[in-house]
């Protein structure tokens, strides 16, 4: 098999593999796969260590210009500032290209100790709330049915005074939540970036009111309802990751949300015991789901860029022949590949949520190509 096209742009190193809280629709507990029982807790100091060497490996024989180090869990606060702050240490030191470091968190835990430690590393911090209070206990709540806002609140008003830190916040949608308010909701934390993250589900294991037999478009009406308050909006409020995508692509560019488009970027994912996964939303689709069988300690990064997972058809040939067919298909790009998953067929489906993508970017359209048209004709009216 011939070495991937792509470059390695992002590892998630899975420094904590368990969490405290219990949300329910987290994809990592509550989905198809349940390997995490089959692994450790936390992440052995070496693993980091065998990890860094393979990467040094990488970086000298394929001289990336940087690697981005997504420090991920579980919750990878779990492993306590001291074990961030040797493990960003140990990656610096081993690897001889830039690193530039990102932990996705539920921001429950963050206090100054770990500020100390997200300013010495350069961290950009994500934290993950699906709005206000309301909307956020619904799901996002410890294992006793505490709710977690007022925890996250006060992690992200320590964090919004480190602006450099601050990376944004990642929601995840329930459309019972009424969309404006969780939106306004959030903006109340000055997010630099937002994204909107469709609830993992596939054919077999459909997200609410999302399934074969159900033909409106319940995620398109919710994110409609937020892209028109955003777009509407006097001055630019926030980054919209999914909605700028979609913009950009429309307009013959390219968009950075792995959720639309036909491009795709290489993340690998190493587990707390060293196992080499392939991009972790793949455990929605069965138990093991994105696992190569490969690990840090057996194999190096050629072997990733030469295996299969990687290596499989890009772009339009990855493809069922319906999506090919979709006058939509270049922005929509078939939606996020696991989302297309079924039992008998694998990816080879439009996504669970096609009239819904269809849908958005069918408004995202109308509302671009209706301004593209007033400053048409402005431009031809100041002209005669």
């Amino acid at each position: 098999m011939a070495a991937s096209a792509l470059p390695i742009g992002q590892v998630l190193l899975k420094i904590h593999g368990r969490c405290n809280l219990k949300c329910d629709y987290c994809y990592i507990y509550e989905h198809a796969d349940q390997s995490w029982r089959r692994r450790p807790a936390a992440m052995p100091e070496a693993v980091i260590a065998q990890t860094a060497h393979r990467l040094r490996e990488y970086a000298a024989e394929h001289r990336p210009p940087g690697l981005e180090i997504v420090f991920h869990g579980g919750e990878p606060l779990l492993a306590g500032p001291g074990g961030l702050d040797r493990a960003a240490t140990v990656l610096r030191d081993a690897v001889p290209v830039p690193l530039s470091f990102v932990v996705q968190t539920n921001g429950t835990l963050i206090n100054d100790e770990f500020l100390q430690v997200f300013r010495r590393h350069g961290f950009r911090v994500g934290v993950s709330l699906d709005g206000g209070e309301r909307a956020t206990d619904r799901h996002r709540r410890y294992a006793d049915g505490r709710g977690s806002f007022g925890l996250v609140r006060r992690g992200l008003d320590l964090l919004r005074a480190e602006a450099d830190l601050y990376a944004g916040v990642l929601c995840t949608i329930d459309v019972d939540n009424d969309p404006v308010e969780v939106y306004e909701d959030l903006l109340r934390f000055s997010p630099p970036r937002l994204d909107l993250l469709l609830p993992h589900g596939t054919w077999d294991s459909p997200p609410p009111r999302r399934g074969p037999d159900q033909a409106g478009t319940p995620y398109a009406d919710w994110l409609i309802a937020v892209f028109d308050r955003w777009y509407d909006a006097p001055s630019r409020e926030t980054s919209i990751r999914l909605f700028e995508s979609i913009c950009d692509l429309l307009l013959g560019g390219r968009g950075e949300s792995e959720v639309v488009g036909l491009a795709r970027n290489m993340t690998v994912t190493i587990e707390p015991d060293g196992s080499i996964g392939h991009n972790d939303f793949f455990k929605i689709t069965m138990d093991g789901g994105a696992e190569t069988g490969l690990d840090v300690f057996t194999h190096g990064f050629g072997d990733v860029l030469a295996h299969p997972a990687w290596n499989g058809p890009a772009g339009l040939d990855a493809l069922c022949a319906a999506c090919r067919s979709c006058p939509a298909v270049r922005v929509c790009g078939g939606g996020l590949p696991a989302h297309r998953f079924r039992s008998g067929s694998g990816l080879d489906n439009p996504s669970v949520y096609c009239p819904d993508l269809f849908a958005l970017v069918a408004h995202v359209r109308r509302r671009l190509v209706a301004d593209l048209e007033r400053l048409r004709a402005a431009k031809a009216g100041a002209a005669a």
